[in-house]
């Protein structure tokens, strides 16, 4: 399905890098690009200085003048933008794989300036974290590109991509539903328990839970959830903002996923990282950013 030409990377944070070396581990030629590069102390730009599989690309644009195959992979928030800087470098007949946890709105918005530069767009909804199964994380394909591009996906690895549907949207709007769930369930559990340890009872709340829904190790379930908020709080609350503009197309005034993608981006705000191995103490730096919160807000 792909003309000639590399395989480039947009985004070289976490998921990126793990597409990269496994994709590259598979014998591709491999091009990356990330704004991150621009700073050279950042992450991205050591990792990709680091790799010796991985070349990295001076601009979008040059990274998209030569790709027969463009793997987005930015933020929620960059998701538009990440098309939008290679769209007037794009060879005739470039797929442009859309890995971001955005709105069907926003797929559709990016699938249009694909399309329109000559491209071919096709969506892509990743269905759970990407570590650890990596090149095997569930990815739901979609619009009328998907079908033919599953030989292409295969090739480079990609084992539990399926395809969703024809129509763009669909897909999409499949994960950012999942979001509102387990993002949401991220934001609730840090509310309530942070809530319980200032009294005291956080074991008791846990073992109600365990009483209503048993199954789950909660005290374990927590202490991840929780865990990914603060570690990755910033970008969770960029999918959540995508998650309250999907329940917005919907009809459906956004409360919960509003409101769960500030508390996202409060928890990705803390300065002093925890052990993220207890949950204790995940807690206990979480009611201490709130007390200073409170106090600079009153002074």
């Amino acid at each position: 399905m792909t003309g000639e030409g590399d395989t480039v990377l947009l985004g070289f944070g976490e998921v990126g890098q793990i597409l990269g070396a496994d994709i590259a581990g598979r014998g591709a030629a491999l091009t990356a690009y990330d704004i991150a590069f621009d700073d050279p102390a950042s992450a991205p730009a050591r990792a990709a200085r680091e790799s010796s599989r991985v070349e990295p690309a001076p601009s979008a644009d040059a990274a998209a003048a030569r790709a027969g195959l463009i793997v987005s992979a930015v933020t929620a928030e960059a998701a538009l933008e990440a098309a939008r800087s290679v769209a007037g470098s794009l060879r005739p007949g470039a797929v442009y794989l859309d890995l971001n946890s955005a709105s069907p709105g926003t797929k559709r918005e990016a699938a249009s300036l694909i399309e329109a530069a000559g491209g071919q767009y096709v969506e892509a909804a990743v269905m759970s974290p990407v570590p650890p199964k990596r090149l095997a994380t569930p990815i739901l394909l979609g619009g009328p590109h998907a079908r033919s591009f599953m030989p292409v996906a295969q090739s480079l690895g990609f084992s539990a991509m399926t395809v969703f549907s024809a129509e763009l949207g669909k897909a999409s709007a499949a994960k950012m539903c999942r979001s509102v769930v387990v993002k949401g369930m991220e934001a609730l559990l840090l509310e309530a328990l942070v809530t319980a340890r200032h009294h005291g009872l956080e074991d008791t709340v846990l073992k109600s839970l365990d009483d209503l829904f048993p199954g789950p190790d909660w005290p374990e379930l927590a202490r991840y959830m929780i865990s990914r908020s603060l570690e990755h709080g910033r970008r969770r609350a960029e999918e959540m903002r995508e998650a309250a503009r999907t329940v917005n197309e919907a009809g459906l005034e956004p409360l919960m996923s509003s409101a769960a993608a500030e508390r996202q981006a409060r928890a990705g705000a803390l300065t002093e990282q925890p052990d993220y191995q207890d949950l204790d103490a995940m807690l206990d730096a979480l009611t201490q950013a709130a007390r200073r919160a409170k106090l600079e807000a009153a002074q």
